[in-house]
């Protein structure tokens, strides 16, 4: 995200966890309240920390994953509102999980939340950032879906069983997975940052959701590996516990409506194009 906001001319300060390098970084403790004064003057703010969901979901892992995404972006939304020059934009993640398992039902920025921890977790981040949004500024809640990169994220995870040839469906298979190229995601803040209009909720997501039976296959021929065994759910659940239902069971046919309605053009709307590009040199 840096190394693209310094190419198309801006100048970013970043916060960092622990004692600064020098400038351009300002000291940040997300569970501590914020200087107001240390980021006033910015023309906007984008925030993506969170402690990864990836793992097994013991009470201290929950406790993490909802202290760094709520309390953290309550501590920053509000030291903005009091901050002397506010900015005009913060773009605040949050996540898919926001909609909870919702099966064939197409779901819009619109579309009401679900159940469940994760759901939980996204209400409260999303709601985090009313301090902000009441004193004026501009703030967007990314929705942000199964990001796909080269060098981190989901797919990094799937790709040592799958160049083995044990890869396979996730359970049933019928779930829908929304999913988005690290391009894509990376564009649609750049879209956001000079769209003024833009603002709430907005999918993180491509145009064209797959079921994870469509992801399997996909990503087995782009590697050209076998995809002939599955781990059913009950397997899922064993390993991953309460990961398994909320993240990789869990069916949620996503639409980006927003950035499809502001005239956002995907550079990967299609998930072989998208896997094909992350892959080739690997």
């Amino acid at each position: 995200m840096v190394p693209s906001l310094k190419a198309s001319g801006y100048s970013v300060t970043r916060l960092v966890r622990g004692k600064p390098a020098g400038e351009g970084q300002i000291a940040w403790n997300p569970l501590q309240p914020l200087a107001p004064e240390s980021v006033s003057g910015f023309e906007a703010v984008i925030h993506l920390a969170g402690e990864s969901v990836v793992g097994r979901w013991t009470e201290a892992k929950k406790r993490r994953i909802l202290e760094s995404r709520a309390l953290g972006t309550r501590h920053l939304a509000e030291a903005l509102a009091k901050s002397p020059k506010r900015p005009r934009t913060l773009i605040s993640a949050s996540a898919s999980g926001y909609y909870g398992n919702r099966n064939d039902e197409i779901l819009r920025e619109n579309s009401s939340s679900g159940t469940g921890f994760l759901a939980e977790a996204c209400r409260q981040w999303e709601g985090a950032t009313k301090a902000a949004s009441e004193a004026g500024i501009r703030t967007v809640n990314l929705r942000i879906g199964i990001m796909l990169s080269a060098s981190g994220g989901a797919l990094q995870k799937m790709l040592l069983p799958f160049r083995m040839g044990v890869g396979g469906n996730m359970g049933p298979g019928t779930q829908w997975w929304s999913w988005i190229h690290i391009q894509d995601l990376v564009g649609a803040v750049h879209h956001i940052l000079k769209s003024d209009l833009i603002q709430g909720p907005v999918n993180a997501v491509a145009p064209r959701p797959v079921t994870n039976t469509d992801f399997t296959k996909t990503l087995g021929s782009v590697l050209s590996r076998p995809t002939v065994f599955p781990m059913p759910a009950f397997a899922a659940r064993l390993v991953f516990g309460q990961m398994a239902d909320e993240l990789l069971l869990a069916s949620q046919r996503i639409e980006p409506a927003k950035l499809i309605s502001t005239g956002y053009p995907f550079r990967y709307p299609d998930l072989r194009r998208a896997l094909e590009n992350l892959l080739k040199n690997k």
